[in-house]
């Protein structure tokens, strides 16, 4: 039997990503240095300046829960109006806040850094409140089977500008002569500040398109003349039973969330300010042992990207995550620093590193035009217990009770991988079939 050949023509091409995909990454690593560099010098700046555990857990509390008050007001409404606005107003916001917290370090603008600018809060480079509105652009127009690669990259690359800018916050030492107590924090706030500028400009080149809902489209379609009605019926009545269906994984994703975003705001909001409580180390030790944690969260996001296509999304994500909580539990434990430290770096690469990968299954969940809801519901349901956590975790330590809030987080993080699985072990992305 003759073989056949394949030419060139014939053999299948990678689909080309949309052209906003490099500038919305683009923007996220820029983003990412400055909170780098504030997820360990702010906690240590408030300290150094009076502000109690508690009050410090508080104010990262207040910002998270501003922010998904508004993902709940703008994220929906992104998938007809447009991304590109909200962001730029988001990265404006963020100059004033650094530019105010350059000048002075008054409660009440710091506090406002906090709320309004996430000051401290660590977000892998999103956009604040507004990450859906940039996960739903950049999964706008982008191929199912790219989807995990791509989410996989931009958590990369957020990853490693925390790291950079957790590095640069280690350099608080070498001016601490010049700039004695917490003035040595005040110049990291020109990371966020520059991180922001170049965000801005990026993000103004990165075209961005509404989308028309399918149920404006049937209607259209039935105004026609012709048999145009009886085809809109038939479509209605299927796009219900898809919203439906949609309704239903959107709402499984959000319990699921609940669990993991109270695991994760027990314990990773105040992590520097833990290490200075436990042993005592400043941001000269702090700033590298977290940089390390982003450089393993970043290559953990390319190694979970490389297992998808083997196992699936569900099962990556449960072995990736089982792995990073046995390592999260053993951290408090640790007698010396060097221990605890490492430790919490190498639960960074299989915690952290799925990140992208469930938020390219969360894409997956609905049609395109429902992208920006399905975003915000995995937001929101991640934040409001994440913003819960940080208040609770600082009376704890407060009290002086240091390992309480890695048990409570180890609970919640368990419970959240048995209901993932349950859930989603049936959804996968093209790609990883």
């Amino acid at each position: 039997m003759a073989s056949k050949t394949l030419h060139p023509a014939s053999l299948p091409v990678p689909a080309a990503w949309p052209a906003a995909v490099k500038f919305i990454m683009a923007a996220r690593f820029a983003r990412s240095v400055g909170q780098g560099a504030l997820v360990v010098g702010f906690t240590l700046d408030l300290h150094a300046l009076g502000w109690s555990a508690a009050a410090i857990g508080g104010v990262l509390s207040a910002g998270l829960l501003l922010g998904v008050v508004l993902t709940l007001l703008i994220g929906p409404a992104s998938d007809r109006l447009g991304r590109r606005q909200f962001l730029l107003a988001y990265e404006g916001v963020l100059i004033v806040s650094a530019l105010l917290a350059l000048a002075s370090s008054a409660p009440w603008i710091l506090t406002l850094g906090a709320v309004l600018g996430g000051f401290g809060r660590g977000a892998n480079g999103a956009a604040g409140p507004f990450g859906p509105l940039e996960q739903a652009w950049l999964a706008q127009d982008l191929p199912a089977s790219q989807r995990s690669r791509v989410f996989s990259l931009n958590s990369t690359l957020g990853f490693a500008g925390m790291a950079v800018g957790a590095l640069l916050a280690g350099l608080t030492a070498v001016w601490s002569g010049v700039l004695p107590g917490a003035l040595a924090y005040r110049p990291l706030f020109a990371l966020p500040l520059l991180g922001s500028i170049i965000g801005m400009l990026l993000i103004w080149r990165a075209p961005d398109v509404k989308r028309t809902r399918p149920a404006q489209a049937a209607h259209r379609a039935a105004s026609q003349p012709g048999g145009g009605a009886i085809d809109a019926g038939v479509k209605t009545e299927g796009h219900s039973a898809t919203h439906r269906e949609e309704n239903r994984q959107l709402f499984r994703l959000a319990f699921a969330n609940s669990l993991n975003g109270f695991g994760i705001g027990m314990v990773a909001p105040l992590m520097a300010y833990w290490f200075l409580r436990r042993f005592g180390h400043g941001p000269a030790s702090i700033g590298p042992a977290l940089a390390a944690s982003f450089v393993l969260a970043a290559l953990g996001a390319q190694l979970a990207n490389r297992i998808v296509p083997r196992l699936g999304v569900v099962r990556t994500v449960v072995a990736m995550r089982t792995a990073g909580l046995l390592l999260m539990l053993l951290t408090p434990f640790m007698p010396a620093f060097g221990l605890a430290a490492s430790l919490w770096a190498v639960r960074a690469a299989f915690n952290q590193g799925t990140l992208g990968v469930r938020q390219a299954l969360t894409m997956g969940l609905t049609r395109q035009h429902r992208q920006g809801m399905a975003a915000t519901v995995n937001n929101v349901s991640i934040q409001v217990p994440r913003a819960i956590g940080p208040a609770i975790a600082g009376l704890m330590l407060h009290q002086g009770w240091l390992t309480a809030p890695f048990l409570v987080a180890a609970g919640f993080q368990l419970a959240y991988l048995i209901v993932y699985q349950r859930f989603f072990r049936g959804v996968e992305n093209p790609d990883s079939a």
